[in-house]
């Protein structure tokens, strides 16, 4: 019997459509499909790979908005944010368009012959995306593993299945083969747990939480399957007292509160310096309670819903009566998945306002006395994603820089992702890395080949 999921706008509950759920056999006759698709898709020339896939991020160019509202309709994300992630999906296409005709090898030089490498495509991968960044993440995955000359099956999260799917439309305009690219709706313990276990499955990527990253990194190892995950984040933001404190304030509830504080780079822990702590209070209160929350579809929102009523009481529960909160912003009332950002200053670093990955919009702020307690807090976590650091003194910010474990940090910005540069976690945030000019090689394995050119 066929199972369906009902797919709602976070912003006002309502079902926007039922998306058929793909069974375990019908994920295994799509591995297969993908298996055999695989000789044909590795045998095109570099070059007509390479214009398949410009043609792709054409495709998606022209279909920014439609691809933008569906996401703001499924995932309540704001139409800004929504257009940035359509776009970034191209960008990353045609970034990754110029890797099969530069995916060179090297002749080394060995005695008595010739020796040469290859970057050979490793097979199917299996690419699973969460709810929380639809679009772009999937690109992340499904651009490098195609220019590689893998085919790919995709498995979108249940709650925001729908631009996957139109992105799996637009790659069939393109030209790309329908079994080349594959996007399979379903649940994690079926669709994602076949690609886990399928002997023709050669690699997982995989974004989401931590616990279930852990699980697919130990079964894959069943099969030395290789894997990609991007798993959490508890991020910290510093704040040195010689930092530009008005433009730090003014930006840090952009570095939390962007898609409602639902993101792995979160800076979700702002650590300031005590002798300004007082004063960046005062300067947050006014830029928190300025973030403008309301229908994602509006072109001056900045902040939406949660992504659903559940995810919306697991975060209303670390906020218990005796929770320090300092300050809130607004959210709307009635329908939709609302949660004001909010900001604490919770007293004990145990306390799980600073140690849990809260996935919404709530931010703790800490003091601390110096450099070195700085470093030793940022680091006090099991996660190593992202972070910022805000200070005047170049030296310090290297410093700093060096000593934060944590694999993409910005020095006075929130930015963590950029298509050019390689995105990944230190810790328990994950294994790889994407994006840049070397995730390319993470599809492919290489390939050494000797000739002997000694007389017979």
């Amino acid at each position: 019997m066929t199972q369906t999921f009902e797919v709602r706008n976070p912003a006002t509950e309502q079902v926007l459509r039922a998306v058929e759920l793909t069974s375990a056999e019908q994920a295994d006759a799509a591995i297969e499909r993908a298996h055999a698709a695989m000789p044909a898709w590795r045998a095109v020339a570099p070059g007509d790979r390479a214009r398949l896939l410009r043609r792709f991020a054409d495709a998606v160019d022209a279909d920014i908005e439609h691809l933008a509202r569906l996401e703001v309709a499924n995932s309540g994300h704001t139409i800004g944010n929504a257009r940035w992630e359509a776009g970034n999906v191209r960008d990353v296409l045609h970034y990754y368009a110029a890797a099969p005709e530069r995916l060179t090898g090297k002749q080394i030089p060995v005695p008595g012959g010739v020796n040469v490498t290859f970057a050979e495509p490793l097979g199917v991968v299996g690419v699973i995306v969460p709810w929380n960044f639809p679009m772009p993440i999937a690109g992340w995955g499904f651009a490098p593993a195609l220019a590689a000359g893998n085919t790919v099956v995709l498995k979108p999260a249940e709650l925001t299945p729908l631009t996957a799917l139109r992105l799996a439309e637009l790659a069939r305009e393109a030209g790309i083969p329908e079994d080349v690219f594959q996007v399979l709706p379903g649940k994690g313990g079926v669709v994602g747990q076949r690609f886990v276990e399928h002997p023709h499955v050669r690699k997982v990527v995989f974004t989401g939480s931590t616990e279930v990253g852990r699980r697919i990194m130990a079964g894959c190892a069943a099969q030395v399957k290789r894997v990609t995950l991007e798993l959490g984040g508890k991020n910290a933001n510093i704040v040195f007292a010689d930092a530009d404190l008005e433009r730090a304030a003014a930006t840090a509830p952009y570095g939390v509160f962007d898609n409602a504080g639902q993101d792995c780079c979160a800076r979700s822990r702002i650590l300031v310096q005590a002798s300004v702590y007082d004063r960046f209070l005062e300067l947050l209160e006014p830029a928190v309670k300025g973030v403008v929350v309301g229908d994602p579809s509006a072109e001056t929102t900045e902040m939406g819903p949660l992504i659903s009523a559940a995810h919306r009481e697991r975060v209303r529960s670390y906020l218990p009566d005796e929770a320090q909160v300092a300050f809130r912003g607004s959210a709307p009332d009635g329908a939709g998945y609302w949660f004001p950002p909010t900001v604490v200053t919770p007293r004990s670093a145990t306390d799980p306002l600073v140690t849990d990955e809260i996935f919404g919009p709530v931010v703790a702020v800490v003091p601390f006395a110096d450099e070195a307690e700085a470093v030793a807090m940022a680091n006090d976590t099991a996660y190593g994603l992202s972070g910022s650091i805000w200070t005047r003194d170049v030296g310090r910010a290297l410093r700093v820089s060096r000593g934060v474990e944590a694999g993409n940090l910005s020095v006075n910005s929130h930015s963590s992702v950029r298509y050019w540069t390689p995105f990944g976690g230190f810790k328990q945030s994950g294994l790889g890395r994407e994006l840049g000019p070397d995730a390319v090689e993470a599809f492919t394995e290489v390939k050494n080949v000797f000739i002997s050119t000694e007389e017979r």
